[in-house]
């Protein structure tokens, strides 16, 4: 049927929706998360305490063996930030439907070959996101010596169990069903179905099934050993290992959420999950008003009305998506240069379809496909944008214009664009080693990058940095430098890429401030005066190359919590104040890195990240301190503070440090002594983060 006929279409569903029905239809929720996990999860997932998503996975307590305390007596929490109603009417209602859903989850429980596990790992449902006090040991996340077997905990738990916990454990290898409480209402041993989740020093991975049939009031729970975690899921085991039945109308909460908790008590485990898929068949929050009066009444005025406004608007969005696509294809073939337009049905076939298989990576601009064009015998990254507002036609025709324009061997080349009925796609250079993110953080089975390549991508990443914001024809504010935005060719040479924050600056101005939507980028590479000050320059460029340095030689991410800090900026530099400075270089490495290479380019993320934009040293300085031509920058051994105000107040001109004494500042003072804690705390939430 073609589009023309959708408003008539529309308007014979609306007048069959009127007719009365006994219960609203269940609605289906279906998602796949991980493959890897990534920061960006960050916005879909409420992480609670210890629990943090680094290494790929949901680490659901802490992941790092820098410090004892950060493995031992932890609990976190991991949930999907939407609820689900699970059931209608009361506690107390006649009505036998109940939510049903479906989930499956690869999971490692690691122990470090010490004889004893520690603790277990549960997926549940609760009625909040919050993690209770004092839930570490034997409580897994869930509870706490007061609150167990609380109805008022409101919760329904399937622990994975490592740890036999006194005279309510049957071993320290089984599954059971938690109600309220740690004290599983059922149990099974998985040593009869052959599976031993957490052997001493060896890693395992395991698949696990949870499905709830809300008809029938019934949970099963299935569980198979997978080889290898990049491996094809295995199917699910015709068995379960638990199955009993379960009304969840009045354990759980009405409106409830999914997730993953877990603990440690005396002994060190890793306790991720590096895959979830869920599937809820849920009830729609409430009906709308005017639902049951037009049911009530019998009459097809409300749904003549209704057709009415959608066919209205059906018009007004054609009109208004009429005048967008010309604004957009003006712009575009009025681009100087030599990137050229494809046919979306080319892209399509050079994607297979866009098929899943073919995914490079996922942020909040869309989507990036790898693709093969065969007439031409070039691998391309084709990325989409998934956006088809007016803010994602900004972001495509930003990075278009921009990109378009930079010529430097160290940036992602842009080969060409598809705009195609509100699609809008930017095809580049295929690079064939992915990203840095992914070769630094690519799990404990990866093979660590080498120093010297380290070092050549960090060289090649100042370069284009210098370029964009000295030696092109506008000064470029890139906005979103981070690992992940930094591409490797078939060579380990470093692009940078990912250009739709980025903003060319007018005349002589240094900053850019054009978004209503809070402080852009993301956290962690982002510069303290930009929560305040609301604007982008190339000094706060220049304090997220400088963790892009300290991620390199650590091979840890901005925000690991290591060393009773929280953020690896913090750990870095209490290392520099404590002559221990080296101690940051990635363990993995073995020694087999040049010191005062390592010392210098460390020296230099430090400088790069001083909390005063105007302390910060210029690209120029970065390219000549990274090949060894000047000396590293001196850096003091105490973080020093944050004071704000520290630039000049005035749109457009330079970012320069104050000199105003800090005992008589008319505005706040922030001091970041290199306390355990987030630097970013007092700056603001990161729901304002994009």
């Amino acid at each position: 049927m073609g589009l023309a006929a959708s408003p008539c279409l529309i308007f014979l569903l609306l007048c069959f929706a009127a007719a009365p029905s006994s219960a609203q239809k269940l609605k289906t929720f279906k998602a796949d998360y991980g493959r890897p996990f990534n920061e960006s999860y960050y916005d879909i997932f409420e992480v609670e305490d210890s629990a943090t998503i680094s290494n790929d996975a949901l680490q659901i307590t802490p992941d790092s063996r820098q410090d004892e305390y950060n493995l031992k007596n932890r609990s976190g929490r991991v949930f999907l930030k939407q609820r689900f109603k699970l059931w209608e009417g009361s506690i107390n209602s006649t009505s036998t439907r109940i939510a049903s859903f479906n989930t499956s989850f690869l999971i490692n429980i690691y122990r470090f070959g010490n004889t004893t596990p520690a603790e277990g790992l549960a997926f549940f449902v609760g009625p909040d996101l919050n993690l209770p006090l004092n839930s570490s040991g034997q409580y897994l996340g869930l509870t706490n010596a007061t609150t167990d077997s609380s109805p008022a905990n409101k919760i329904v738990a399937v622990e994975i169990d490592t740890f036999k916990d006194n005279d309510f454990d049957p071993d320290a290898n089984h599954i059971g069903l938690d109600i309220n409480s740690v004290r599983s209402r059922n149990v099974a041993s998985l040593d009869p179905f052959g599976i031993d989740i957490a052997p001493a020093g060896e890693l395992r991975f395991h698949n696990v099934w949870v499905q709830y049939d809300g008809v029938k009031k019934e949970i099963a729970v299935f569980i198979t050993r997978q080889a290898e975690q990049e491996g094809d899921t295995p199917p699910r085991p015709d068995e379960p290992v638990l199955k009993t039945g379960l009304d969840l109308r009045g354990i759980v909460d009405q409106y409830s959420y999914f997730g993953f908790s877990a603990s440690t008590g005396n002994f060190e485990q890793l306790n991720c999950v590096l895959r979830w898929d869920l599937t809820v068949q849920y009830f729609p929050e409430g009906k709308k008003p005017w639902v049951g009066i037009s049911i009530g009444a019998g009459v097809s005025v409300l749904v003549v009305v209704v057709g009415a406004m959608v066919m209205g608007y059906y018009y007004r969005r054609k009109r208004r998506l009429a005048w967008s696509n010309s604004n957009i294809l003006g712009a575009l073939t009025k681009l100087p240069g030599t990137p050229r337009e494809y046919k979306f049905k080319d892209l399509k076939k050079a994607t297979n379809n866009f098929d899943g298989k073919n995914k490079l990576g996922q942020g909040g601009y869309g989507v990036v496909y790898r693709g093969h064009l065969p007439n031409e015998n070039l691998e391309v990254a084709v990325k989409w944008f998934s956006r088809g507002n007016l803010k994602g036609q900004d972001d495509f025709l930003a990075e278009l214009t921009i990109i378009n324009r930079l010529r430097h061997k160290h940036l992602v080349r842009l080969l060409g664009w598809c705009h195609n009925n509100g699609k809008l796609l930017l095809v580049y250079d295929y690079m064939p080693n992915g990203s840095l993110d992914a070769h630094l953080f690519g799990g404990a089975d990866s093979k660590p990058l080498g120093w010297n390549l380290r070092h050549k991508i960090i060289t090649g990443v100042a370069s284009a940095l210098h370029y964009l914001h000295n030696e092109y024809d506008q000064r470029v504010v890139h906005r979103d430098l981070k690992a992940s935005n930094i591409m490797l060719d078939s060579d380990f040479n470093s692009r940078l890429g990912d250009f739709g924050l980025a903003r060319a600056l007018d005349n002589e101005k240094t900053s850019y401030a054009g978004t209503a939507e809070g402080v852009l980028g993301t956290m962690g590479y982002i510069a303290p005066e930009c929560f305040h000050a609301g604007k982008a320059t190339q000094q706060s460029d220049v304090y997220a190359f400088g963790t892009v340095l300290l991620e390199v030689v650590s091979g840890q991410r901005p925000g690991t919590k290591i060393g009773g800090f929280q953020l690896l900026v913090d750990w870095v530099w209490s290392l520099h104040r404590d002559g221990r400075l080296l101690d940051a270089v990635d363990q993995r490495l073995g020694g087999d890195y040049v010191i005062e290479e390592a010392q210098r380019v460390l020296l230099l993320g430090l400088a790069c990240s001083h909390p005063i934009a105007g302390e910060r040293p210029k690209t120029q300085e970065i390219v000549q301190i990274i090949s060894g031509s000047v000396p590293a920058p001196y850096v003091p051994p105490f973080r020093p503070a944050f004071v704000w105000p520290s630039m000049m107040p005035v749109g457009g001109g330079d970012i320069t440090s104050t000199t105003t004494d800090t005992n008589s500042l008319p505005t706040s003072h922030f001091v970041s002594e290199l306390a355990p804690r987030s630097s970013y705390e007092q700056y603001g939430d990161d729901d304002s983060m994009v």
